[in-house]
């Protein structure tokens, strides 16, 4: 089934989401963030002079790209009609720390690759259907679309 073939309809276009996420620095290495109610502790290991108590930086974006393929892989799923029991994920970026930490300037400051082995546990899911699933979901997660495309950052003082 292509993409253009769904299952069912889309929801209407409701408009732009934003989405806010404010942080507060406890030390150099450690930032305690909020998003609504929520809130978590971002830290560097011990080896990077934090102190661990949160994921660092990039593991956060990983375990976020692993949270949207999750969410996005179960909505593309009931919209097809799949029966999705749930999926497994590993993910694991390739990056070279010299441009953060200032050793050298040659590769860039993030992954230069991102490998995501996905494990799905579907019900009487035939290849082609797991298949079309699979390409639809990672075109649609919004996390996936933000780390391969050129989103403008702007980054201001105030």
């Amino acid at each position: 089934m292509a993409i253009a073939e769904r299952t069912a309809p889309r929801a209407p276009h409701t408009g732009a989401v934003n989405v806010i996420v404010r942080g507060k620095s406890e030390s150099p290495t450690k930032m305690t963030v909020q998003a609504g109610k929520f809130r978590l502790i971002i830290d560097e290991p011990e080896k990077m002079g934090g102190t661990n108590e949160g994921p660092s930086p990039v593991q956060a974006l990983l375990m976020a790209l692993a949270g949207c393929l999750n969410v996005t892989g179960h909505h593309v799923a009931r919209e097809r009609s799949l029966k999705l029991n749930g999926m497994k994920l590993k993910i694991e970026g390739v990056m070279n720390p010299c441009n953060f930490i200032g050793c050298s300037f040659d590769e860039r400051a993030g992954f230069r690759q991102v490998v995501l082995t996905i494990t799905p546990d579907f019900e009487d899911a035939t290849n082609e259907e797991i298949d079309a699933w699979l390409e639809e979901t990672e075109s649609r997660c919004p996390v996936t679309d933000n780390i391969r495309t050129g989103t403008h950052v702007s980054v201001v003082r105030k």
